[in-house]
């Protein structure tokens, strides 16, 4: 049996279904021939019985004469001929007294017959052998011969019953075989038809094998077998191709993440060996040379620790660990902004207002609030250092509706600059992106500040969102999903909206409860400006927190470049 099993498995299907089509049309024909046998033989044996019963009481009466007369045979009486039926009579003992045979040797296989039998028959024709090997069988009747006072019976051979039957079953068997491998031959070729999709199939996933991952089955209609087939391996293999590509696109941005990183950290370890160099061979006089070297060395050490640290926050941020979230809302966090911009960009105009031209409003949503902070601290310092000095910057705030019943909190960073090309702003979120990829500390940064900043906007289930400002420039704002505030802080808020005047010749100035505390922290560090100018000037030109770019000649009061770099 496992044999068989074994050999079955390297059938193909085609000649399985094949085989199994013939099998059940022999089967069939087989069933057909055993009904028509079974049926042709109670016909011809029904009209056999039918002649018996007509002429066994002629036949009884010839015998009789012809026993009277002492022959024996009988010659015939009406239509009955010596040759057509068989007869013989027994005496009450059961003795056969009387024959008349049709010829040959084969006869009836009954030895005697008693009266008994003969009522217990009641005229029913019944089936005897034959006294030969090769007799195919006798239909006999048995009736009473009232002369004798004993009994006769009348017989006919069942040969022409029995070859007629025969000659119909072969006749259908016959026909049926050869019907069976003209069928057969006609469903091969049927199937191998029907089959032609599977074939086609069978190539296509062969060339996907090969390298071809762009091939696709030929699309049948959806109701068929082939159909649903070709719909679902067209399906499977586009996930397929789609998880190659993003394989390979991912393998190559590694690549290119690891060439940059290497690059952005050989930068200031070459010019830290150089340095060291310099000042081992005595290159570097004591004094003044001397602190300018320390000091550059400084430097590049602290780009290095900052870009070793973007690059370790990204790394977190790419394993997606829970936040922890707090109630924020983003009016302190522009507030803040604001305020720390005009201390670093005192020559620029930097203003709080709110979005689609309404006035600053609270912002409320559930993050993360120093991650928040460092987004806005990254947009801001693009802003600042990638705009042309004296360019105006404002910071708005508020809430936009996004569908009914949904709404987002948003802060956009809105500059007056040169803007962003459209070849550089589809990528400027992209890890070690910049628009000049000469990568020259004067034209930029490393650019991992706005990945970072997509992450964590990505991070808090929003995003950041890069326009065109109406009258020139990027606008850089960042969404997140609004979460109301509790009713009292909602009432609060509702009540000191309504005292918000703008003052003339100056921005609108809203007098909320939140911006009377800015106020008072921004005049606090208006005071302090002169103390911290030289502390803000090293923090510009060692790039900052979160800083998305670096390079101490494109600072915020450099005048900036005629492209943004990011």
């Amino acid at each position: 049996m496992q044999s068989l099993t074994r050999l079955l498995r390297h059938v193909s299907l085609r000649t399985k279904l094949v085989a199994l089509m013939a099998a059940l049309m022999m089967a069939g024909i087989v069933a057909t021939a055993w009904g028509t046998a079974q049926s042709t033989r109670s016909a011809l044996i029904a009209r056999v019985d039918a002649d018996l019963r007509a002429n066994s009481r002629t036949m009884t009466l010839a015998m009789d004469e012809a026993i009277e007369a002492g022959q024996s045979y009988i010659t015939g009486t009406g239509t009955v001929g010596t040759a057509t039926f068989y007869g013989a009579v027994f005496d009450e003992a059961g003795q056969q007294i009387f024959e008349n045979s049709v010829g040959g040797t084969d006869r009836p296989a009954i030895s005697s017959l008693l009266p008994d039998t003969v009522v217990e028959r009641e005229r029913t024709p019944f089936t005897v052998p034959g006294t030969t090997a090769t007799s195919r069988g006798w239909r006999v009747i048995a009736v009473a011969d009232l002369d004798s006072q004993g009994s006769a019976i009348i017989a006919t051979p069942l040969a022409e019953t029995v070859g007629n039957t025969e000659r119909a079953v072969a006749s259908i068997l016959l026909v049926g075989t050869l019907a069976t491998m003209v069928m057969s031959l006609i469903g091969y070729a049927v199937t191998t038809r029907a089959f032609r999709p599977l074939i086609k199939v069978e190539r296509t996933a062969a060339a996907i094998a090969g390298g071809d991952l762009a091939r696709r089955v030929e699309e049948y209609p959806i109701e068929t077998e082939v159909g649903r087939l070709s719909a679902s391996l067209n399906a499977m293999l586009a996930r397929i191709e789609a998880s190659f590509r993003a394989q390979a696109a991912s393998e190559d941005k590694m690549r290119r993440f690891v060439q940059d990183a290497s690059h952005e950290l050989r930068t200031p370890l070459v010019t830290i060996r150089g340095y060291s160099e310099l000042y081992r061979h005595g290159g570097i006089p004591a004094g003044e040379p001397l602190d300018q070297a320390i000091g550059r060395i400084e430097n590049e050490a602290k780009r290095m620790s900052q870009l070793v640290e973007d690059l370790l926050m990204l790394a977190r941020l790419d394993e997606e660990r829970p936040l922890e979230s707090e109630p924020v809302d983003l009016l302190v966090i522009a507030g803040d902004a604001v305020a720390d911009a005009r201390v670093n960009a005192p020559d620029r105009q930097v203003r709080l207002v709110g979005i689609d031209g309404a006035p600053p409003r609270s912002a409320p949503t559930m993050g993360d609030e120093s991650k928040l902070r460092q987004v806005v601290v990254n947009l801001m310092t693009n802003a600042l250092r990638y705009t042309p000095a004296g360019t105006p910057i404002e910071v708005a705030v508020g809430v936009r509706e996004v569908i009914a019943g949904h709404s987002d909190a948003v802060l956009a960073i809105v500059d007056h600059g040169h803007g962003i090309p459209a070849e550089d702003a589809a990528r400027i979120f992209e890890r070690f992106y910049r628009g000049d990829i000469s990568r020259q500390r004067e034209t930029g940064g490393t650019g991992l500040g706005l990945a970072i900043v997509a992450a964590i906007a990505k991070q808090h289930d929003g995003g950041i969102r890069l326009s065109e400002t109406p009258e020139g420039g990027a606008t850089m704002s960042l969404h997140v999903p609004y979460v109301a505030p509790p009713e009292a802080v909602d009432e609060a808020e509702a009540e000191t909206a309504d005292e918000a005047e703008p003052a003339r010749g100056r921005e609108a100035a809203p007098v909320t409860r939140s911006l009377q505390l800015l106020r008072s922290t921004f005049s606090r560090r208006g005071e302090r400006k002169d103390d911290k100018g030289t502390d803000k000037a090293d923090k510009r030109d060692g790039g900052g927190p979160g800083d998305a770019v670096d390079g101490p000649e494109n600072g915020p009061g450099g005048g900036g470049s005629p492209r943004r770099r990011r």
